[in-house]
């Protein structure tokens, strides 16, 4: 079954980016998508195309592939097909001196092709006005965020203590909680702004390959199983009695994820000083949370926070040794990483219904990664939190 991103949703999104461009760029005359990721938001479907957008009159979305596919599932009003740029370029003879771009996405490569046909004498980044477009949410997409956190809980709470043997690898533990994660909703993939990444399942480890380094933009890490696939879990790390199981996974239903992280004890408690440092970690999530709320600013938040905490613990906070982050959460929907971010930098206000995945974590030298990560919608009073409040450290016998 179809699940059609109703019209109303669609024009409302043009309506936001085109009001934010007013705002921001005066003088701007035209936009163009390619980043199948904003085709959806703004067009409901994911083709090889673009939407031309300009700052008065009709949008267009141009499908290459597949037409009949998008006229099928998109609610948009104008999707005409193309064969190639020249065909869509015949129908816009006078073309404004400048465009804008996606340009943390469009290759030099396909920049070329496209100008080609549409020769702009300039190009501008969108990236930002697109991000925060996308940061508020409207009702009908955190209905789904919700029950993405639904099916979230249920995966990291119940299903996974009930996979975990000893003796298993972390090859073995990706395997099977893909197939629950399935089994319980979630679309297939997780979806990433991040340049070139790519994530099956998420970041899980046990024991200090949670804090092996990786080439990902986060606190945790993991062995990987080579090279090549630095991802997924080793196929010779076995899990063992006594240690930690760090499991950290996006999940998503209609193209909406939330993010959770949940730590394990397999079969015995971990050392006082890791739970001590854990309950830490969580009673940090906990006062982010409240600080959530419509007017407060990102950087704020960040700065008060990282303020408040000791040199000591600050050590291995949010990473481990030179490996981290210099983040406390980030905003979520279609991609598991959007606008904006609890970090320095981030001034603008926040807005009601902003979504965001909130993850103080803490590296410990022969135990592993230790913290929390919840999603939360940001509302009067506080976040809301759409995927449990389960303060982790699950005992797994």
């Amino acid at each position: 079954m179809i699940c059609v991103t109703p019209l109303t949703e669609l024009e409302e999104r043009l309506l936001r980016f085109r009001q934010r461009m007013n705002a921001r760029h005066p003088k701007w005359e035209m936009a163009v998508v390619f980043s199948k990721m904003n085709l959806l938001y703004f067009c409901g479907c994911m083709p090889e195309g673009m939407l031309v957008l300009p700052r008065e009159g009709e949008p267009v979305l141009w499908v290459r592939r597949s037409f009949e596919r998008s006229r099928e599932e998109s609610a948009f009003k104008d999707i005409r097909p193309m064969n190639s740029y020249r065909d869509a370029a015949a129908a816009y003879p006078n073309l404004p001196g400048s465009v804008h771009l996606e340009t943390e996405f469009v290759p030099l490569s396909m920049y070329q092709r496209f100008q080609k046909h549409f020769p702009f004498a300039e190009y501008h980044s969108m990236d930002y006005d697109l991000g925060m477009t996308k940061a508020v949410k409207s009702p009908w997409e955190l209905a789904h965020m919700e029950e993405a956190g639904r099916r979230h809980q249920r995966v990291l709470e119940v299903r996974v203590p009930e996979i975990l043997e000893e003796g298993m690898t972390e090859f073995e533990l990706a395997g099977r909680l893909y197939g629950v994660m399935l089994e319980e909703g979630h679309m297939g993939v997780a979806r990433f702004n991040m340049f070139d990444t790519e994530m099956v399942v998420g970041q899980l480890g046990f024991g200090e390959s949670s804090l092996y380094p990786t080439s990902f933009n986060g606190p945790g890490g993991n062995y990987g199983q080579q090279p090549a696939m630095p991802g997924l879990g080793s196929r010779e790390r076995r899990l063992k009695k006594g240690e930690l199981v760090f499991v950290d996974m996006g999940l998503a239903v209609n193209g909406y994820h939330t993010d959770k992280t949940l730590v394990y004890q397999f079969g015995g408690r971990l050392p006082d000083e890791a739970l001590r440092i854990h309950e830490q970690c969580v009673d940090i999530q906990h006062r982010i949370a409240a600080a959530l709320q419509p007017g407060a600013r990102p950087s704020d938040i960040y700065r008060s926070v990282m303020e408040s905490l000791s040199p000591q613990f600050q050590e291995n906070f949010m990473g481990y040794g030179a490996r981290r982050v210099k983040f406390l959460g980030h905003a979520i929907g279609l991609a598991v990483d959007e606008l904006p971010v609890l970090a320095e930098g981030f001034d603008e206000p926040l807005e009601a219904r902003t979504v965001f995945a909130v993850e103080p974590k803490k590296g410990i030298k022969g135990v592993g990664m230790v913290g929390i990560e919840n999603t939360f919608v940001v509302e009067e009073g506080g976040g809301r939190c759409l995927t449990g409040s389960h303060p982790g450290m699950m005992l797994v016998d």
